[in-house]
């Protein structure tokens, strides 16, 4: 019998304090009018001084425990993608297993920014396929304001924090139909976060902030975005119609729209949660996915394209059968 996955429970926090577009406009200059015409947000979340990656990560990692109904000790795999971890090591991964109070499983993060959900999504279909796993849990888990220059416009206003998680369990019927995940470091100067506390002689002066050339990224993205989604129905030998619902990354409104544009898709079909959360960077995917799960528009049966970009570069997509 052929072994696969499906998604059986799914789960989002975001934290508490909201920071406007007026707000961010006392800080820099910039406007609420300038910032939505360009990116779509209106509104981003900011993590509070006792929050962390892995206390999010719990959150939204019950959440969809509850939903699957099942118990945290069945999970055999945790994997956290994340580039604002508690620690350099232990992974968040180990402490997000600790939180849950899971002894006999594995964890670890995956760090492929913007993407990295969708690559830890890739990862745990693998295990599962193989049989090394039979329920893993998928968390994307970030602190962007942490790691945001509040006076640089040109990335202050884009990013915002949070956590998504999903449970994947094995299955009979596919539930994972395809995943596709790639990089290319050529283009790592375009968006970078450095680490200061490895810094060399030659950038030892730079901060440990997103740095980012909006307007370069913003054109590879779009292409590179629409070659994903020619590759994903491509493997399925799918048509744009099959695809009931798109979750993209929530980055800027007019990347996707690029994409659903290629999709040939209406945008009442794209689940959109960018206007007030923001860009929450490997967390954005499967907040969607959340929130459109559980207000009703995503339904059981139907095939969802989940898709993201993000530093390295690196981009990737899933098809999912919901």
């Amino acid at each position: 019998m052929t072994r696969y996955s499906r998604v059986i429970g799914t789960g989002g926090y975001l934290p508490e304090e909201i920071r406007s577009n007026e707000q961010i406009s006392q800080l820099v200059d910039t406007s609420d009018s300038w910032i939505f015409e360009r990116t779509g947000i209106k509104n981003r979340r900011i993590a509070g001084p006792h929050e962390t990656a892995s206390s999010m990560a719990e959150i939204a990692a019950r959440q969809a425990i509850e939903a699957a109904g099942c118990d945290a000790e069945e999970i055999d795999l945790i994997i956290v993608a994340t580039g604002t971890p508690d620690r350099v090591y232990p992974s968040t991964g180990c402490l997000l297993q600790q939180r849950l109070g899971i002894k006999n499983c594995v964890a670890f993060d995956v760090q492929a920014a913007c993407s990295g959900s969708i690559f830890a999504l890739s990862i745990a279909d693998q295990y599962i396929k193989t049989g090394a796993a039979s329920k893993v849990l998928v968390v994307g888990s970030e602190l962007c304001s942490r790691i945001v220059d509040w006076t640089d416009r040109g990335t202050c206003i884009l990013f915002g924090d949070g956590a998504g998680a999903l449970l994947l369990a094995a299955s009979d019927e596919a539930g994972i139909l395809s995943t596709h995940i790639h990089s290319d470091g050529q283009y790592e100067e375009l968006l970078y976060c450095p680490n200061p506390q490895v810094a060399t002689e030659a950038n030892k002066d730079e901060a440990g902030f997103i740095s980012m050339r909006g307007n370069e990224v913003f054109k590879v993205a779009v292409n590179t975005l629409g070659r994903i989604v020619d590759e994903t129905l491509e493997a399925n030998n799918m048509q744009q119609s099959g695809i009931d619902w798109l979750v993209p990354h929530q980055a800027n409104t007019r990347i996707i729209a690029a994409t659903a544009k290629k999709l040939k898709m209406s945008m009442d079909n794209v689940i959109l949660t960018l206007e007030n959360q923001g860009n929450t960077s490997s967390a954005s995917v499967l907040l969607a996915l959340n929130e459109g799960v559980r207000d009703g528009r995503i339904q059981r049966g139907q095939v969802v394209l989940l898709e993201a970009f993000g530093a390295g570069f690196t981009w990737g997509s899933a098809l999912i059968k919901y």
